[in-house]
């Protein structure tokens, strides 16, 4: 943000405390906990903390004052806006909550509450936003009779079942027991379909999977996966 002579910072910290469970062999941490997004001049010192935690500070190691931050006020809202575009989208990506072999809750179950509160819990700006878009676009769609939104859920009915799709995360819940629904999206699949579908938004991957697994679950009877259809008819 050279133009606007400004630098902002996003603060992480490691998580977990067990050598070669949360880290590799060489002690990087594999998962992050974030915190705070903040903006300084361009010329501020910067604020430094140790991968292992303790705080952040200013100097080698954090050791100093805490460089303070400007007010929000003082950010150009074109700067804000972009800054926390681009956070909320390595939060999104980045997120555990996306991995659907971490809903046994990761390394000894312990981050259990964090991804069912980030798969079916309550929407963030951004998926408001993407509620919003929905709304215009379903009806439009041609398995509309089978689709509608209620509160955090694409509902979508199927021949064999009745699915629950969040706004948020895309993850799947199954009426009428509320049973977790796992698909894996294939990869490389966005970019092999992307010449060949027009889709009237941009920049929101979870939107188009959404969007994907609400046309295959509409039509569950002709789903040939037998991974899913062990799931769906469990």
């Amino acid at each position: 943000m050279e133009a606007h002579g400004l630098r902002a910072e996003f603060w992480i910290e490691g998580i977990g405390e067990n050598f070669g469970t949360d880290t590799n062999d060489s002690g990087t941490y594999l998962y992050l906990v974030t915190d705070q997004v903040r903006f300084h001049p361009i010329d501020a010192r910067e604020n430094y903390a140790h991968a292992g935690g303790g705080g952040y500070g200013s100097g080698f190691y954090g050791h100093g004052a805490v460089a303070e931050p400007l007010a929000l006020e003082a950010v150009p809202p074109l700067v804000l806006s972009e800054i926390m575009r681009d956070t909320d989208l390595f939060v999104g990506v980045a997120s555990v909550g996306n991995d659907p072999n971490w809903s046994d809750g990761g390394p000894e179950g312990r981050f259990r509450d964090y991804w069912t509160g980030y798969s079916f819990g309550e929407l963030t700006e951004t998926a408001k936003t993407r509620k919003q878009v929905l709304q215009r676009l379903v009806p439009r769609l041609k398995i509309s009779d089978r689709c509608h939104l209620e509160d955090r859920f694409l509902i979508v009915r199927g021949d064999v079942r009745t699915y629950r799709i969040h706004l948020g995360s895309g993850n799947i819940l199954m009426q009428p027991n509320d049973q977790y629904l796992c698909i894996v999206q294939s990869r490389g699949a966005a970019s092999t379909q992307a010449g060949k579908v027009f889709l009237p938004f941009e920049g929101d991957g979870t939107l188009a999977l959404i969007l994907s697994k609400a046309f295959l679950l509409a039509e569950d009877g002709k789903i040939e996966d037998p991974t899913i259809l062990h799931q769906i008819r469990g």
